[in-house]
C-alpha cells in the first residue's frame, strides 16, 4: 500500500514538472480562483461591518407627554428592553435633550437666546435601536397599545419609516448580491479548473492507455491527477496568501479613509489568518481533486 502510494506521488510530481507549462497555467487559474474566494470572505466582513454601521444610525424615538412621571417613563423603558427585537434603549430627559441641542447649536446665538426666553420646549424621550431595520414596526406596534396612551405623546416610526425601509432594502440587496456573486464565481471557478485538468488528462491519454493495458487499477490511474491537484492547490494557496496580504496592507489605509477608521481589513486579515488559509486550502485542493475525479470519470471512462 505504501509502495503504491509512493509511486503515485512520484508519478504525479514527475508529470507536474514535465508539463510545467500546463502546471503553471493551472496554478495561475487556481490562484485567481483562491484569491477571489478569499476576497469574497473579506468582502463579506466589510459589507457586514457597513450594514451594522448603517443600522446603528437608524433608531426610533418615543416622546413622552409633558406631565408624564419619570417613574412611568423608566418603567416603559424597562418593558421595551424585554422585547426580543430591541438591541438598546437610551433614556434622554428634558434637561439632557436641551443640553444636547444647545451643544449642537452652540454657534447659533439667536437660536439659543430664543430658548432662554421660551423655556425648555423638549420632551423626555427614549431612543430605541433594533437589531434589524425591519423590526421597528413590531416595536412601534407594541408602543401603540392603549395602556401607553396616557404617557406617550408620539412615536416617530411612521415619519422615519421610508428611511428605515430604504435601509432595509439596501442591506437585503447587499446580502443577496453577495450570495449570488459567490455562487456565480464558484461555478465559473469549477468550470475553468475542470477544463484545465481535462486538458492535462488529454495530454497524457497515451500514458493512461498504456497503464490500463498493463492492468493498472482505476485509483492508480486517478491518483497522479488527484495528487497534482493537491500540489497545485498548495502552491496556489501560498501565492494567493501573499497576494491577498499585500492587497489588504496596501488598500487598508485607503478604505479606512474612505469608509470608516474602524474598518481595518489588514487587521481583520491577521485576526482571521488561519481561517483564510483553511478557506484557501479547501478551495484550491477541493477544486483540484473534485475536478480531477469528474474529468477522469466523464471523459476517460476510467
Amino acid at each position: 500500500m505504501f509502495v503504491a502510494l509512493k509511486r503515485v506521488i512520484n508519478s504525479a510530481w514527475i508529470s507536474f514538472r514535465r508539463n510545467s507549462g500546463l502546471s503553471i497555467a493551472t496554478i495561475f487559474i487556481m490562484v485567481m480562483i483562491i484569491t477571489l474566494a478569499t476576497s469574497l470572505f473579506i468582502f463579506k466582513k466589510t459589507t457586514d461591518f457597513l450594514i451594522v454601521k448603517i443600522q446603528e444610525k437608524v433608531d426610533v424615538s418615543v416622546y413622552f407627554k409633558e406631565d408624564a412621571p419619570e417613574d412611568d417613563i423608566l418603567g416603559t423603558r424597562d418593558e421595551i428592553k424585554k422585547i426580543p427585537e430591541v438591541k438598546d434603549v437610551e433614556y434622554v430627559s428634558k434637561d439632557e435633550a436641551l443640553k444636547i441641542f444647545s451643544e449642537k447649536h452652540k454657534d447659533e446665538e439667536k437660536l439659543l437666546e430664543s430658548l432662554v426666553e421660551t423655556g425648555n420646549p423638549f420632551l423626555a424621550h427614549l431612543n430605541i435601536t433594533a437589531f434589524e431595520a425591519n423590526q421597528y414596526e413590531a416595536i412601534s406596534n407594541f408602543l401603540n397599545q392603549d395602556r401607553f396612551k396616557n404617557i406617550i405623546e408620539e412615536v416617530d416610526y411612521y415619519q422615519r419609516k421610508p428611511i428605515i425601509e430604504k435601509i432595509y432594502s439596501i442591506t437585503s440587496k447587499i446580502n443577496k448580491t453577495g450570495i449570488i456573486f459567490t455562487l456565480v464565481l464558484g461555478i465559473i471557478a469549477f468550470l475553468v479548473a475542470f477544463n484545465t485538468i481535462r486538458l492535462a488528462i488529454y495530454n497524457l491519454k497515451e500514458e493512461i492507455a498504456i497503464m490500463r493495458l498493463v492492468g493498472a487499477s482505476n485509483w492508480f490511474i486517478r491518483g497522479p491527477f488527484i495528487i497534482q491537484g493537491v500540489i497545485s492547490g498548495i502552491i496556489s494557496t501560498l501565492i494567493s496568501l501573499l497576494i491577498v496580504a499585500a492587497l489588504c496592507y496596501f488598500f487598508s489605509p485607503k478604505i479606512m479613509a474612505l469608509l470608516s477608521p474602524e474598518l481595518n481589513i489588514f487587521n481583520y486579515f491577521i485576526e482571521s489568518f488561519w481561517i483564510i488559509i483553511l478557506i484557501q486550502l479547501i478551495t484550491g485542493i477541493g477544486i483540484g481533486v473534485v475536478s480531477s475525479l469528474i474529468a477522469m470519470r466523464k471523459y476517460l471512462q476510467v
